[in-house]
C-alpha cells in the first residue's frame, strides 16, 4: 500500500479514478480510503452534496472526519440554483488542481450525470445554470401551469414532448430552455447521450452489493441520520427559507420530512417513505452505471473496508496492464 502511495500519480498521470455506485453501498468510505492509500484527493459527483447545510440527508463526509482534501461540496446556498453544467466546470477545475499538486483524482459519487459531465465530452447550452431564459420559462410555469407549458413544448418541439412525461416539469423547462438559448432540441441532444466520448482519461470502478443487504444498509443509513438529527436539520433550513428547494423531487430525506414538521404528516410514514425512495433511487443508480461499459465492478458484499481497497487497486492495475483506455 505505501509503494503504491508513493508511485501511483508518477505510474498513472492525469488520470481520475472514478468510484460510483448505489447509494448505501459505503462509495464515500472506499473512495477515501482509496485515495488515501495512494495520495489522491475527493471530488464528489453528488447532485445534494453540493449544497451547504444539507449535511445529514446528504451523507456528507463531515470535516472533522476527513483523512483527505474534498471538493465539488458545500458550493451553494440550497436556494441557488445549480445544474451538471456548472458541476462540469467546477468539477473540471477541481481535477485540474489536483493534477498540479500531483496527486490522484478520485471522482466519488451516485449522480451518474455528474460523472460523465466531468469525465465525458459533453456540451451544455450557455447559462444552463440559470439563464435569463430559465428565469422567464419559470415565472410564465407559475403564471400559467404545467400543463400549459408541455402543450408549447408539444407545439415547439414534439419529438421531445414525446420523450419528456408532462408531469416532468423540470424537463420540460430543460426542453424549452434549450430551444430558445440555442435553437437545439432536446430530442436530438438524447440521441447523442449515449455516446461516451472521454474528455478525461479514467478508470471507473462500480461497488454493488447483495440486494437484500444493500436495502438493509439503507434502511440502517435513515435510522442513523433520524439519529444524527435529519430532522432537526430540515427545520432549519425551512426556517431559512428553502422549502422549495427541500421538497424538490431528488431530494430524498428531505422532502419527506416536511409535512411531519407543518403537521400534516406522521413521522412513522415519512421514514417508510424514505427507505422506499432511497431503495428506488439505488435501482435507478445501478441502472445508470450497468449501461455504462467501461465500469468494473467489485461485489463488496463479503469485503472489509481493507479488502474493498485492495481490490479496487488489484482491478486498477489490471487495467492499466491492459494498455489505455
Amino acid at each position: 500500500m505505501s509503494e503504491a502511495s508513493a508511485t501511483w500519480s508518477s505510474l498513472h498521470p492525469d488520470r481520475v479514478i472514478a468510484v460510483v455506485g448505489p447509494t448505501g453501498v459505503g462509495k464515500s468510505a472506499a473512495a477515501e480510503d482509496l485515495a488515501l492509500s495512494i495520495g489522491g484527493e475527493i471530488v464528489s459527483a453528488d447532485s445534494m452534496q453540493v449544497y451547504r447545510g444539507m449535511d445529514i440527508g446528504t451523507a456528507k463526509v463531515p470535516a472533522s472526519e476527513r483523512r483527505v482534501p474534498y471538493h465539488c461540496i458545500d458550493l451553494v446556498d440550497p436556494g441557488t440554483p445549480y445544474s451538471a453544467a456548472l458541476y462540469q466546470r467546477d468539477s473540471r477545475a477541481a481535477i485540474a488542481d489536483i493534477f498540479v499538486r500531483g496527486a490522484v483524482p478520485v471522482l466519488a459519487g451516485g449522480t451518474g450525470l455528474y460523472v460523465r459531465a466531468a469525465l465525458d465530452k459533453m456540451e451544455f447550452p450557455e447559462g444552463h445554470a440559470m439563464s435569463d431564459v430559465r428565469a422567464v420559462l419559470e415565472s410564465e410555469l407559475e403564471r400559467v401551469g404545467p400543463e400549459a407549458m408541455y402543450a408549447m413544448l408539444q407545439e415547439r418541439d414534439p419529438k421531445a414532448a414525446v420523450l419528456i412525461h408532462r408531469n416532468n416539469t423540470r424537463r420540460v423547462l430543460r426542453a424549452l430552455e434549450m430551444l430558445e438559448t440555442d435553437g437545439s432540441s432536446y430530442a436530438v441532444a438524447r440521441e447523442h447521450f449515449a455516446d461516451r466520448v472521454p474528455h478525461l482519461q479514467a478508470d471507473y470502478i462500480g461497488l454493488t452489493m447483495d440486494r437484500e443487504l444493500l436495502y438493509a444498509r439503507i434502511d440502517a443509513r435513515v435510522d442513523a441520520m433520524l439519529h444524527a438529527g435529519l430532522l432537526e436539520e430540515v427545520e432549519r433550513l425551512l426556517e431559512a427559507g428553502y422549502r422549495d428547494t427541500l421538497t424538490a423531487a431528488q431530494a430524498i430525506g428531505y422532502k419527506e420530512l416536511v409535512p411531519v414538521l407543518d403537521g400534516s404528516g406522521d413521522l412513522e410514514t415519512a421514514v417508510a417513505a424514505i427507505r422506499q425512495a432511497s431503495r428506488r433511487y439505488a435501482k435507478r443508480q445501478l441502472t445508470w452505471f450497468r449501461a455504462d461499459p467501461r465500469v468494473r465492478w467489485i461485489d463488496v458484499t463479503e469485503l472489509s473496508p481493507a479488502g474493498t481497497v485492495e481490490a479496487m487497486l488489484a482491478l486498477l492495475e489490471s487495467e492499466q496492464a491492459a494498455g489505455p483506455a
